[in-house]
Order: C-alpha cells, then sequence, then structure tokens
C-alpha cells in the first residue's frame, strides 16, 4: 500500500541503493519524530536496509503519500541513540493508535530486543549497538 502512495500513520518507504547491488532497494519503515526531528530505528538489528544506508554514507530517499524527499541519515552515538530508542520504545511513532501500538510492541517488536520499555539508560546504551538509531535530515536538491 506504500507503494501505491496511500499514507499509513508514521510509515514511509525508505529507498536506498544495494551495497552489492548497486539497485534501489526499498523498505517499509516506522518514522519516529522527537522534538520536529525525525529517527529511524532498527528493532530487527543491523539488518540489510541499515548495512546498504552504512554503505551509502546515509543517502536515501523517503517516500510518502507522493511525496519523496532525498535524506541523509546520521548514525547516532551510543547516547544520544539510547534516549532516542527508549523513547520510542515507550511511546511508539506518532499517529498509531496506543492499542495497536501496545499489540505490535509486544508481538513484533519485543522478541528482537533485550530489554523492554522498563529497562535502565545503560542497558539501552548496550543495545543499541546492534539496533541502530539515525537521525534523518532533508537534503535540498541542487
Amino acid at each position: 500500500m506504500l507503494h501505491l502512495g496511500i499514507k499509513i500513520w508514521s510509515f514511509s518507504l525508505l529507498t536506498v541503493r544495494g551495497r552489492k547491488s548497486g539497485k534501489p532497494i526499498q523498505t517499509p519503515v516506522a518514522i519516529f519524530v522527537q522534538d520536529q526531528k525525525r529517527y529511524l530505528i532498527s528493532p530487527y538489528g543491523v539488518v540489510n536496509w541499515v548495512r546498504n544506508l552504512r554503505a551509502a554514507a546515509g543517502v536515501a530517499t523517503l517516500a510518502r503519500g507522493r511525496r519523496t524527499e532525498k535524506i541523509c541519515a546520521i548514525e547516532l552515538s551510543k547516547d544520544t541513540a539510547a534516549l532516542i530508542f527508549r523513547d520510542a520504545l515507550r511511546s511508539g511513532p506518532p499517529g498509531i493508535p496506543a492499542v495497536i501500538f501496545r499489540v505490535y510492541r509486544a508481538l513484533f517488536v519485543l522478541p528482537y530486543l533485550g530489554v523492554t520499555e522498563n529497562a535502565s539508560l545503560e542497558e539501552f546504551e548496550r543495545e543499541v549497538l546492534t539496533h541502530p538509531v539515525f537521525l534523518l535530515e532533508s537534503v535540498a536538491e541542487q
């Protein structure tokens, strides 16, 4: 549905060049917003979109509805990433009803993590080493 331009809560299509094939690869991702900044969090670990994003030096595009935007994704340090990850795990992406988020978190996110929403900041600092967090910045078209 995202590929057709249908908006679904805070989900977007991330397009990044494949590190081996060089072809554009699309992945649906949930964007977390805090203090008017957008973040991309990898709850499933260092998966292919993370590897591709790192290999592409953070250069990618995000598509939401019919709007496409060129972005630069900056991987955050563990200290900063831990704070963002903890807040995201507690509140979820914007626009998703709380009851749906709690069920989604319990069934599809927490089984992949070594922390829960009540874990200490130190535990989150260890967790973000294998679950990276990226700050998303728009890149002006030239």
